[in-house]
């Protein structure tokens, strides 16, 4: 990963109060006992994957990154805090210092991840570390949701151009955050232009339904978008009646008519019965877009249309289905003893359950088992040494390196390891049926 500060940086508020209370009063009762500053690992993993899902996707480590740097409290928050009599006057003192001076690995972003993966480690102080907590996990849970959703559906798109336009869908925030991990999963573009001035993202989009209920006709609509746009416009055609659109938009920007869009309807009929007619018209070059509340199972579906891109809005910021992944953050090992400091040795903690919630302790690495072809068959996690045949695979690797981070990339490097780690995982891992992770979790 390089460590070059790429792309454009846009100024993030303190995220110091995007926490849950009890961070807050752990500290403070922490601080009381004198174990704030006992050496710590705590790691964000999940349990398991959403029902019938074959693997997940890592996704938002780069706001993650954003998020820690930006993790502070000013005056106000602090006055804020003890307006509210959240907690003591010492932990207030304690709190107004605070910079995150710990360390950070975890799976880079773009990689997949399987039930138990250590997706990211975070080492430092008791104190310092829980309280990064809940943020972390709400980007976490959310970005690799949204990832997940889109790389299944770049799966089902074949290559086909994928636009993310769901940004009425959801929070204005959360419609950002969507579109970055969108396009880490596999999209090409997005409507939203926060997402395309803040990340790079490409960004597109031309008209809608009411840009030609405006006109007094459809071909007054489309002449005033081709006469402003020029020829190469997407040209939105089922306001009315189709086949007439599609007759008036080549009549009037020709064969150079970039794209018509259709939004309603019988996705496959519609769609083979205007390549043909944009053909006879001679505008063979002319792209179809198709949009109307799509997800993975209905791009699938549209797989023998002659479609050349697929908008997709709700189901993709929505986790089609599954808008979280259930990540989870523990404390995994902290120093034993008085001698609590990072050269102190660990041990191993976690919590003990009766049901689903128990977890592994220990400061875990985890590395990917492949087959003689290179196809991955398990993902291997352990607390002691790596096996030789597993030396050079780890997965983690060093973002956050005393506090200053190590790590940040562009954003066109998470999308390209996104397909390559997706296509070494076996053939089944695209199949849209229900089942469990493509590959097993190994402890050792």
């Amino acid at each position: 990963m390089n460590s070059a500060d790429l792309g454009r940086r846009v100024g993030v508020p303190s995220t110091a109060l995007f926490t849950d209370q009890y961070e807050l009063t752990m500290v403070q009762a922490a601080l009381k006992a004198g174990t704030a500053g006992r050496h710590s690992v705590f790691e964000a993993f999940t349990r398991r994957l959403p029902e019938g899902r074959r693997y997940g996707v890592v996704a938002g480590t780069g706001r993650v990154l954003d998020a820690v740097e930006n993790f502070h409290f000013d005056d106000e928050m602090i006055g804020f805090l003890r307006q509210q009599d959240i907690v003591d006057e010492p932990t207030l003192e304690w709190l107004a210092g605070y910079r995150f001076s710990g360390d950070i690995w975890g799976y880079p972003e773009g990689e997949v991840y399987f039930p138990g993966s250590p997706i990211l480690r975070v080492e430092g102080s008791f104190a310092e570390c829980v309280l990064l907590e809940t943020v972390i996990l709400s980007i976490l849970n959310h970005d690799s949701a949204i990832a997940a959703a889109a790389s299944r559906m770049s799966a089902a798109a074949g290559g086909r151009r994928l636009i993310e336009m769901g940004a009425r869908r959801t929070h204005e925030l959360s419609a950002v955050a969507s579109a970055r991990a969108a396009y880490v999963g596999g999209f090409d573009a997005t409507s939203d232009l926060a997402a395309g001035f803040r990340y790079g993202i490409p960004t597109v989009g031309t008209s809608a339904h009411a840009f030609t209920l405006l006109h007094d006709t459809e071909r007054d609509a489309f002449r005033a978008q081709v006469d402003s746009l020029g020829r190469g416009t997407t040209l939105l055609v089922d306001t009315y009646d189709v086949t007439e659109a599609v007759r008036a938009a080549v009549e009037i920007a020709g064969p150079e008519l970039g794209a018509v869009r259709i939004d309603s309807g019988d996705l496959l009929l519609v769609a083979h019965r205007v390549r043909q007619q944009l053909d006879e018209l001679g505008a063979t070059g002319t792209k179809i877009v198709v949009t109307s509340d799509l997800d993975e199972y209905a791009i699938a579906s549209l797989a023998a249309a002659p479609v050349d891109a697929y908008g997709v809005g709700t189901q993709l910021v929505t986790g089609s289905g599954h808008p979280t992944c259930s990540m989870v953050y523990k404390l995994v090992a902290r120093a034993g003893g008085a001698d609590a400091g990072a050269d102190a040795p660990l041990v191993p903690v976690a919590k003990k359950s009766m049901g689903a919630k128990s977890s592994v302790g220990g400061r875990k690495w985890a590395a990917r088992r492949v087959d003689e072809s290179g196809v991955a068959e398990a993902e291997v996690i352990g607390t002691g040494a790596v096996p030789e045949g597993l030396v050079g695979r780890d997965l983690l690797v060093e973002l956050v390196r005393g506090g200053v981070v190590v790590a940040r990339e562009p954003l066109e490097a998470a999308r390209e390891r996104h397909v390559s780690a997706r296509g070494g995982l076996p053939m089944s891992a695209m199949q849209l049926s229900r089942g469990e992770p493509v590959i097993g979790t190994e402890y050792v």
